[in-house]
């Protein structure tokens, strides 16, 4: 075999560029799997120092069986990257393994062929150049009861942008439908709660603090502040819970009064027993550079 068939095979096998595997064909006297066991060390330091940097792209990946249902987010630097036809494929295979895992730790260490997810993603970002990070994860148990979502800006059957699910129980057939018209609601109004009983303690007490510091600047009697701040909180609890919010569908209802008008409608016992919403890059705060001083370091 000539050089130039090897530094093919080379690349076929690696993905690294022509260079690369001319250089490392060269220090390791033309051996295929000394070079490629070569090149998977020099990734392994590119991807050292592409890890640093801000990943809040990517895409969420579901994943789904008799007994279970898996969210998986995956970042990436850059949307081009997350629309990568080598990226996508990866998330599917990620989607099939998650089913194994009960926690972030336990998916990472997951077999993928020969590697772990966790080598799995050096690899990728040695050949793809961009910072790859697994950032969460959640399996969830069915516990006998049923499962709807909603991907929305998909990139396959198995990834999107958002991933909305509930975990629900019903009689009826019918309420599938249903279900993922509450899997939209969810993608596209946000809730931060089931209801108030789950609602962040501290997130009622601040916006109660406001609402009173509001109230007492405006010079009212303390019996009318304390009506109208319990109003205002009532308000507050109903836009941020999903049961409270009104019905994206239609506006005069709540969502908790479309499940009852639902349940009489069809002789039903449906109920949201749970929900999850993934959605890509939120709560990453990403770094602002300058790009005058970004040159600056590189001339250096």
């Amino acid at each position: 075999m000539s050089v130039l068939e090897k530094v093919k095979e080379l690349r076929e096998v690696t993905g690294a560029g022509m260079q690369d595997c001319k250089n490392a064909l060269k220090e390791n006297n033309n051996d295929i799997d000394k070079s490629v066991e070569y090149l998977r060390k020099k990734g392994v330091l590119k991807a050292s120092k592409k890890s640093s940097r801000d990943a809040a792209e990517g895409l969420i990946i579901i994943g789904e069986n008799q007994n279970n249902f898996t969210l998986t987010e995956i970042n990436t630097e850059t949307d081009f990257v997350a629309k990568n036809n080598e990226f996508i494929e990866f998330c599917s295979k990620v989607s099939e393994v998650s089913l194994n895992a009960n926690s972030l730790d336990e998916l990472q260490n997951q077999k993928l062929n020969d590697s772990t997810i966790e080598e799995s993603i050096v690899n990728l970002i040695s050949k793809i150049g961009e910072n790859i990070k697994l950032r969460r994860f959640e399996n969830i148990n069915k516990d006998g009861q049923k499962i709807s979502y909603y991907i929305h800006n998909k990139s396959s059957d198995l990834t999107g942008k958002i991933v909305s699910v509930i975990k629900y129980k019903s009689n009826k057939d019918e309420s599938k439908n249903f279900a993922n018209n509450i899997c939209m609601h969810i993608a596209a109004m946000s809730p931060m709660a089931l209801d108030e009983k789950n609602l962040d303690k501290n997130f009622l007490e601040s916006e109660k603090k406001i609402i009173e510091e509001q109230l007492s600047k405006e010079g009212k009697k303390p019996e009318i502040i304390e009506k109208i701040m319990t109003g205002k909180l009532n308000k507050v609890i109903s836009e941020n819970t999903l049961l409270g919010q009104s019905w994206v569908v239609d506006q005069d209802l709540t969502v908790k009064k479309a499940i009852d008008k639902f349940n009489k409608d069809n002789s039903d016992n449906f109920e949201i027993i749970s929900y999850y919403k993934f959605k890509v890059g939120e709560g990453i705060e990403v770094k602002k550079t300058d790009f005058s001083e970004e040159v600056k370091s590189l001339a250096k």
